[in-house]
């Protein structure tokens, strides 16, 4: 698909120059390539690169626009950032191709060479698509450098935040799982091959916005077994709610599912999102950066945040409580992931991308969401996968954790939780100073 997209640039460019919204999207839609073709991805580990490549667009491009600022000193550790040159012209499209490509080869280095050369290949057609407009051959060369300087200084910064090769350690085979009633315990149906718990200690990184690092916890109701305890009815409306779920609850929960064997993550989603509003807004340079920096750091940060509690409180699924208290023969409809349960990750990295974009592009939005479309029919759950239209951002992020519920991988309160927390997450990306 790529390799057809860059010969159809190669051939069509002087017919049809790119446009701004073109430049950001082609490198979006690289990144996602990415995301979903490089071995040993997580949601985690996703998370996390979304955050650096999306800032590394924005930094590479943020002095087109004299209303707009640098991050520098907002961001957790990140005291400086190249400068251009006082009195210097620069191409500002060329920087962010240039930083683009390489924060994108640095972060997932762990990629194929085949992936790199497709990388080096996008790079190469975008590049002779401004620079043959210039014949400054010195401004060329100078915001090259200085794209790549900026690509260069995020990504030394990121080596620093604790999930830097993180793809290395996935699971943690050493362990030592808490006894307490109620704790999380491995998957017999699982989502992933391994029974081992995915980055427990991923909560331990920085995030990007040390505020972020300072949310409050989230709570979580009491472990309790008798029929009319609140936690109990957690557990009994994941239950009925298996046992009735209608053809278009399972079509929701599989979209979401967003498995990272077979897909770009559900931060990926989230970032795919961005790119079809990006489209359909077709706003200019500096707002598809913010956009893509917004989205990227924010579901990074909820990540970071998420996994923090997930460990800290380390609850149980549905899949283990049902089957011990409720029916011995129960099984959820999507199989679990090797973590534990409270919050959702789903929920919270959702609610952070909806009320980013929501404060972006505002509330009200209509789009259509294909990420799936073309993907071969679930035939296991009897499903195919449906686009999905919404009207506002926000019931994205209200069926992608509804979906969870669905699928019997989440009880009600990990995905309030989610939601929650998510908006906590959003409004301190979105109360940076972004503008002077």
């Amino acid at each position: 698909m790529i390799v057809i997209l860059i010969i159809l640039l190669i051939s069509c460019k002087k017919e049809t120059p790119l446009t701004d919204q073109d430049l950001a999207t082609k490198w979006a839609d690289m990144t996602l390539f990415i995301t979903k073709n490089t071995p040993s991805n997580s949601p985690t580990y996703s998370s996390r690169c979304l955050g650096y490549i999306g800032l590394t667009m924005y930094e590479s491009v943020v002095n087109i626009d004299s209303n707009y600022q640098s991050l520098e000193g907002q961001l957790d550790g990140l005291d400086s950032l190249p400068k251009p040159e006082i009195g210097k012209e620069y191409d500002w499209k060329l920087s962010l191709n240039a930083a683009q490509a390489l924060i994108l080869k640095n972060i997932y280095n762990q990629t194929s060479d085949l992936n790199k050369l497709k990388i080096d290949s996008l790079e190469k057609v975008i590049f002779e698509e401004y620079s043959t407009k210039n014949e400054d051959k010195e401004l060329i060369n100078r915001s090259v450098t200085f794209g790549k300087a900026i690509a260069s200084r995020i990504f030394e910064w990121s080596k620093t935040d604790g999930g830097h090769r993180a793809y290395l350690k996935n699971f943690d085979k050493k362990m030592i799982y808490p006894t307490k009633l109620g704790s999380w315990k491995p998957p017999l149906y699982g989502q992933s091959f391994s029974h081992f718990p995915l980055h427990p200690h991923w909560g331990e990184n920085r995030t990007f916005l040390k505020k972020n690092h300072e949310i409050s916890d989230p709570k979580v109701i009491p472990y309790d077994t008798l029929p009319n305890s609140a936690y109990y009815k957690q557990f009994l409306a994941v239950y009925q709610q298996e046992k009735s779920l209608t053809q278009a609850q399972k079509e929701a929960a599989i979209w979401w599912g967003d498995d990272p064997d077979e897909t770009f993550t559900p931060p990926g989603h989230s970032y795919y999102l961005a790119t079809v509003v990006i489209k359909k807004a077709n706003p200019n340079l500096i707002k598809c950066a913010e956009t893509y920096a917004k989205v990227g750091m924010g579901v990074a940060d909820a990540f970071t945040n998420c996994w923090k509690w997930k460990y800290k409180f380390f609850t149980e699924r549905p899949n283990t409580f049902i089957p011990q208290h409720i029916d011995k023969f129960w099984e959820s409809f999507w199989p679990d992931p090797p973590f534990p349960a409270f919050p959702s990750g789903h929920a919270i990295q959702a609610a952070t991308t909806a009320t980013i974009l929501s404060d972006l592009y505002g509330e009200k939005f209509s789009f259509t969401d294909k990420a799936h479309v073309g993907r071969k029919r679930d035939e296991l759950r009897n499903v195919d996968f449906k686009e999905r239209h919404f009207d506002s951002f926000w019931q994205v992020a209200q069926e992608t954790a509804n979906s969870r519920f669905y699928g019997g991988i989440h009880v009600p309160q990990d995905n309030e939780a989610g939601l929650e927390k998510g908006k906590v997450v959003a409004e301190n990306i979105n109360q940076l100073k972004w503008k002077k």
